[in-house]
């Protein structure tokens, strides 16, 4: 299985896995690239091919679809690995969360290779992107992102399209800051109630089920009242990434994002204390002694 009709799908992360696996049930050719390699390994079990290279999986393809880590990683696949490797007019899909700048400087440039791309931020975790039930947001131009609607549908359960280059980006971002406050604020909740005699299964399990719960709080709180922070459904790492740049990207346009800035030193505190490849949710186990 390969030539013009595959797609190609670089990075197979817990994102990039999942909705390369919905992509071929759904039936879609498919070429793959991870650099690690083991990664690869169920993908090829489902007929992917594998490519040794992130340049060698996007050679033909019409459409490559891009899950990476962040924009160092962006950048070393789309204008090194790939440079020059693009057929003319192929369309870069791109799911990596990144900086609204970073995403429009980034169309810009590929556009003056001759190839096209657009944002397809995605919103749900891992068993989400497995079973295609993502909200997707996309950016870019609007026959762009229609050039790529039928495999975007595949994987999405709901689309809206934003605007312009860099418009999605700064939704997920504002999304993500919402997620991050949010498991923060129920970490330093559920310490202050078990400091108090609350028993802190009984803690999660009734906040789970209050008027403050929400899918994603009462997911995290499950997190937490196990202690089952791995499989991550969210990196710390990336959590903590993805507030840095909101913050930035604030400071940018003059604005201040004091909450925000805080939840990010938490999360790099949790990374500092060995725990950023743990879900976010690990979070909860941070302590900070009075001084």
């Amino acid at each position: 299985m390969s030539g013009e009709n595959e797609l190609a799908f670089i990075g197979l992360g817990g994102m990039g896995a999942g909705m390369a696996l919905c992509l071929r049930e759904a039936g879609f050719p498919l070429v793959v690239h991870n650099r690690t390699a083991a990664k690869t390994v169920p993908l090829a079990e489902a007929g992917a091919r594998v490519a040794a290279s992130a340049g060698d999986a996007g050679r033909d393809a019409s459409i490559v679809l891009l899950s990476l880590s962040d924009e160092a990683a962006v950048e070393q696949v789309l204008f090194g690995e790939l440079s020059g490797r693009l057929r003319p007019g192929a369309l870069v899909v791109d799911t990596s969360t990144v900086s609204p700048a970073y995403s429009a400087d980034a169309s810009e440039r590929l556009a003056g290779t001759g190839a096209r791309r657009i944002e397809a931020c995605v919103i749900g975790n891992p068993p989400m992107a497995r079973a295609g039930q993502l909200r997707i947001f996309t950016a870019g131009r609007p026959e762009d992102v229609d050039g790529a609607r039928e495999v975007l549908e595949a994987l999405a359960q709901d689309m809206v399209h934003v605007g312009p280059a860099g418009s999605a980006c700064g939704l997920k971002l504002s999304f993500n800051l919402l997620l991050g406050n949010q498991i923060a604020a129920l970490a330093e909740a559920a310490q202050l109630a078990v400091s108090a005699g609350v028993d802190r299964d009984l803690f999660f399990t009734t906040i789970a089920k209050s008027g403050f719960s929400s899918p994603a709080l009462a997911f995290r709180a499950e997190l937490m009242r196990t202690r089952r922070y791995e499989p991550p459904a969210f990196r710390s790492t990336l959590m903590e990434k993805d507030l840095r740049l909101a913050v930035a990207g604030a400071a940018a346009h003059d604005l201040e994002l004091p909450v925000t800035a805080g939840v990010a030193e938490r999360f790099g505190a949790a990374i500092r204390a060995g725990d950023g490849d743990k879900d976010a949710a690990s979070i909860a186990e941070l302590r900070t002694p009075v001084r």
